[in-house]
């Protein structure tokens, strides 16, 4: 049980109607979750407005409400708090109510469009093997040090995160390495928190079924960095346009990191090969398993990071030669036949076509690329023609399919992509709406030394379609049927 006086502190309050002074048992925005003594926070979402179920959660056992509008008629024995907004209120009262955990550790924020989740959990890893407690929060999973959880989002509700991190204070873990969405930083699910360093590293299109446009889209990932601490540091890829841009009002210490400009650390590609990359970091030279530019700067960013945290040079380049990479990302395998399966999560224009340039820069072109790719339902469907324009582009076959349909119809957005494919590459492609079809296609036409890439869903172990997921697994399903087409 927590006092409401003390879980309060910080939260910009507007009224209070009835007493302060009450003990607290859980925190809630999910009417259904309610118990005796809970608090409940309303919050208007993009499917429902919390403010509807104040009447219920009350019958459940709500003590206190927190709210941004006060109903007219107001129980006997029940606080209500008035708030400018809810989100903001439950992420400080969520941080106060478990003792503002992100304060006793190194707590590390990396966004931005593509790479977060390599970053992140490669930190976790790197510095896993340097001998530290460590926690991820990330789009694949939750880890409390040794203990895994699933992921749900990319970033976590308020309440879910701060129980994660007073957690690891319990396990004794001195680094958390976090993704932050846009979503989850508009949202203010971050809010509250004591970051002791943020990543920027890249931005391109994304999420503008949510965002209303490019520019505010940056502007969210912007106010992450505004509200740093100078405590704190502020890492950005300044080959990106967008990382100056980051910089501008933090007050955070200003570190950057480059593969093409002037920078604090400075990486160059000496072979980029397809089990690995020869890299120059800082004037030292590191063999890693990881492949492609893309991955020469998210490993420029974990060395800086490991830097900046206080890791040793030496030992630093040691663990990065160590580091594999993550489930989903670039994550690949080699059939008896010598056919090359290539898994990646790379569901943006950018990100698919940084996959397909890094293939293209490892290939002896005596081989052929097929790429087997969808685009999700009810998300951004300005991003579909690009995405097959891409995968048409730089690839010698390019096939489009079903990623998450969702309640969509998986044909139309497949005409979506359709849309986006030059005249002279009509040639290349096909649809096949059915993904394990599509990816049964892309083997049967592969031969020796060919290149089969599957893109769009990763580490997804599952389809969604019409609310409803069932398992599916792209790199569980390609080996088995190479595996079936070579007997």
């Amino acid at each position: 049980m927590k006092n409401l006086k003390d879980i309060l502190y910080k939260v910009p309050v507007e009224a209070v109607f009835g007493s302060t002074d009450i003990d607290i048992s859980t925190l809630e925005f999910d009417s259904r979750k309610v118990q005796q003594d809970s608090l409940f926070v309303a919050i208007k979402g993009t499917v429902s407005d919390g403010h509807a179920y104040i009447s219920d959660v009350i019958k459940n056992g709500a003590r206190v409400i927190i709210c941004q509008e006060i109903p007219h008629v107001k129980e006997l024995n029940v606080t209500y708090v008035q708030v400018q907004n809810s989100n903001e209120a439950l992420a400080i009262i969520a941080s106060n109510f478990y003792g503002n955990p992100s304060s006793k550790l190194k707590l590390i924020g990396v966004t931005g469009t593509n790479g977060k989740t390599t970053i992140a959990s490669l930190l976790y890893s790197l510095f896993k093997k340097a001998g530290f407690k460590v926690g991820l929060l990330s789009t694949v999973k939750v880890l409390v040090d040794d203990k895994e959880f699933a992921a749900t989002h990319t970033t976590p509700d308020s309440i879910t995160i701060n129980k994660f991190l007073s957690d690891m204070v319990v396990e004794g873990v001195v680094f958390c390495f976090m993704e932050v969405s846009s979503h989850g930083i508009d949202q203010m699910r971050s809010e509250g928190l004591d970051f002791d360093g943020g990543i920027f590293t890249n931005l391109s299109h994304d999420h503008l079924d949510y965002h209303a446009s490019f520019a505010e889209y940056r502007d969210v990932k912007k106010s992450f960095f505004d509200k740093l601490p100078k405590t704190a540091f502020a890492l950005v890829n300044i080959d990106d346009k967008n990382g100056g841009v980051m910089l501008q009002n933090t007050k955070a210490k200003k570190v950057t990191y480059a593969l093409k400009t002037v920078a604090d650390y400075k990486a160059k590609i000496l072979e980029n090969q397809l089990n690995g990359l020869l890299l120059n970091i800082n004037n030292n030279e590191v063999w890693t398993r990881l492949i492609g530019n893309f991955n020469a700067y998210n490993l420029l960013a974990i060395y800086a990071t490991a830097d900046l945290l206080g890791i040793d040079t030496l030992e630093s380049l040691r663990l990065l030669s160590e580091l594999e990479s993550v489930s989903g990302r670039f994550e690949y395998m080699v059939s008896e036949k010598g056919i090359t399966a290539i898994v990646d999560y790379a569901h943006t224009p950018d990100a698919l076509k940084n996959v397909l340039e890094t293939i293209n820069t490892i290939r002896t072109f005596n081989e052929k690329v097929i790429t087997v790719v969808g685009c999700g339902g009810d998300r951004d469907k300005t991003k579909r023609p690009k995405m097959a324009h891409i995968a048409s582009e730089l690839s010698d076959q390019a096939i489009f399919t079903s990623d998450n349909p969702r309640t969509e119809d998986p044909a139309t957005i497949i005409a979506d992509m359709e849309a986006g494919v030059e005249p002279q590459n009509f040639k290349k492609t096909l649809s096949i709406v059915d993904r394990k079809q599509a990816i049964k296609t892309a083997s049967q036409l592969a031969d020796t030394g060919d290149i089969v890439l599957i893109a769009g869903k990763g580490h997804e172990t599952y389809q969604e379609v019409n609310g409803v997921k069932t398992d599916f697994d792209d790199y569980k399903i390609v080996t088995t049927i190479l595996k079936e087409l070579e007997k």
